[in-house]
């Protein structure tokens, strides 16, 4: 605990265990189940309740709620927990709650994450590493978010949708179905508008790549065909492109929701 610093306001239950070099800020309230990382700042007025796991590095901002109930009826106190990752940003009054029994039984988050003010993560959510929910970003139960996806402000995600590795969902985005990776949403309710190539070309993927996905994007919502008969002609003609055969398995992996596809005045023809 050397180097640690703790505000005479805060409240650190027995049982806690708080990492080296952290700081807690004035009226913080760490719960006794609470695992926070070393080196993390809690600036005042955070808590953090129940089964919790925070990595190392964390910088939490006044009045985020970590690891309270799930906001969900059928919960009866089951210990379910959530799990936070390395170096997170988490804004001024972000929530996310603990899993319930009836999903996961956690909520996950990864490494390098930033939650802006006001933003939501709900129970059984996955996130993956260096994703960004910009302000008041809504995320529902049951939700899986791939690396590197960004969803920008005021944005809402249907339970149970998957958002693909490197996406962009558009500000008051309503999502109510399945985000391809590297796929933009826009829109209420949301709809397919095209890649997301400034995160591409971000993410360190060359043009010849970028060029590919851009083609099998045309391909695989091209209306002369069937989505299916689309798949099929996409596997064919790229069976060992790793970046494609990754966007395929996303694809036949299916989900509890439907695809995000373009609207029919926009798709490319």
């Amino acid at each position: 605990m050397a180097d640690t610093k703790i505000h005479p306001s805060a409240i650190v239950e027995d049982g806690a265990e708080i990492g080296e070099g952290v700081e807690i800020g004035p009226f913080c309230y760490i719960g006794s189940q609470v695992r926070l990382g070393a080196g993390s700042r809690l600036r005042s007025h955070v808590v953090l309740a129940g089964n919790t796991s925070v990595g190392e590095g964390a910088n939490i901002w006044p009045f985020a709620s970590l690891g309270h109930a799930p906001q969900h009826l059928k919960y009866r106190g089951e210990d379910t927990r959530l799990v936070i990752g390395r170096n997170c940003l988490v804004r001024e009054g972000v929530t996310m709650n603990a899993g319930t029994v009836q999903g996961r039984s956690e909520t996950t988050v990864g490494d390098d994450c930033a939650f802006f003010a006001g933003s939501h993560v709900a129970h059984d959510c996955v996130i993956g590493a260096n994703v960004t929910l910009i302000n008041n970003v809504m995320l529902a139960g049951h939700c899986v978010v791939g690396d590197h996806a960004i969803l920008a402000g005021g944005s809402g995600i249907h339970q149970f949708t998957r958002i693909g590795h490197h996406s962009y969902v558009g500000g008051l985005a309503a999502v109510e179905g399945d985000v391809i990776p590297y796929g933009m949403v826009l829109g209420n309710r949301a709809y397919l508008s095209g890649l997301n190539i400034i995160g591409m070309k971000r993410a360190g993927i060359g043009r010849e790549a970028i060029r590919t996905l851009r083609k099998v994007y045309r391909m695989l919502f091209s209306e002369d065909l069937t989505f299916r008969e689309n798949i099929e002609e996409v596997q064919a003609e790229y069976p060992e492109d790793p970046l494609v055969q990754e966007l395929l398995a996303f694809i036949r992996s299916g989900g509890d929701r439907a695809l995000c596809s373009p609207l029919r005045a926009l798709r490319p023809h």
